[in-house]
């Protein structure tokens, strides 16, 4: 009889810190967009259901019960965005993934042959969106630009970006040791934290890294900055031997990524650093 209760106790708590996982990793999917003020919103209607209830206020009690009634249907609706990111984020850490890099060579001729062409880029201020395929496909943003299946080369990368030419506005996809298609279209996110000094560009490639682990370096036609976003974020101000550093230590982490069930619930735990 001990036993059991000891067992049940047991049960009990697992239950509770499953369930407060679960909650904290949906605030931190859903912290700094809108859906963390629709929460809020959700919370205050409960905590006005029992104050209506004591100061005997019959109307506005039935609205509140009534809201709840649909409110499982109306969350699904709301937060379609936060449920779609969290589903997506979850699968990228659950599976085996493909491998990125066979061989360490490559990816560093690959990367040395990247950042040549932003360095260029930067100094004749051409504005550039380049993005790096990385476990998660990313084939429906492949098809809005025309496929090209090229080898990388500083070359062709400059090219592509050269102003009034039919590929130079969109983004430049890579994947392994090739550029696959040029003239992307992305999509631009909403989340409201994102400077407003920011354009269109910047925002596209925050938004592709939202909802997979690609990651996407940006040059500023304005500025000729140089960026790079990676699960959501934006880093600015990167020179080509820091952008070279980053990439090779981003990459190599992802390809030497331990795939064991034990290293998944770890990345569950411990998410890569947003900040780089």
């Amino acid at each position: 009889m001990i036993s059991t209760v000891k067992n049940i106790s047991l049960f009990s708590i697992l239950d509770i810190l499953v369930v407060a996982f679960i909650f904290y990793k949906g605030y931190m999917l859903m912290k700094e967009t809108r859906g963390i003020q629709l929460l809020k919103g959700i919370v205050l209607i409960f905590a006005l259901i029992p104050i209506s209830q004591l100061l005997n206020l019959t109307v506005l009690n039935w609205i509140l019960n009534k809201t709840i009634t649909i409110g499982v249907l109306t969350i699904v609706i709301i937060f379609q965005p936060e449920i779609r990111r969290a589903l997506e984020h979850l699968g990228r850490t659950a599976f085996v993934d493909k491998h990125i890099f066979e061989d360490e060579e490559i990816m560093e001729k690959v990367i040395t042959e990247i950042v040549n062409a932003v360095e260029i880029l930067s100094k004749s201020r051409t504005g550039a969106l380049i993005v790096i395929e990385q476990k998660t496909g990313i084939g429906e943003i492949i098809k809005t630009g025309t496929e090209l299946d090229s080898v990388i080369s500083a070359a062709l990368l400059e090219n592509i970006f050269v102003v009034n030419t039919p590929l130079h506005d969109g983004a430049t996809v890579i994947r392994n040791d090739r550029i696959i298609a040029a003239g992307c279209f992305l999509p631009l996110s909403n989340n409201d934290v994102i400077s407003k000094k920011l354009g269109t560009r910047h925002r596209a490639a925050i938004g592709i890294t939202e909802t997979s682990d690609a990651l996407t370096i940006i040059v500023s036609e304005e500025t000729g900055t140089i960026s790079l976003a990676m699960n959501g974020r934006l880093i600015r101000n990167y020179d080509k031997d820091k952008l070279k550093k980053i990439l090779v230590q981003i990459i190599k982490r992802r390809q030497n990524k331990k795939t064991t069930l034990k290293g998944r619930i770890k990345s569950w735990i411990k998410p890569e650093n947003n900040n780089l």
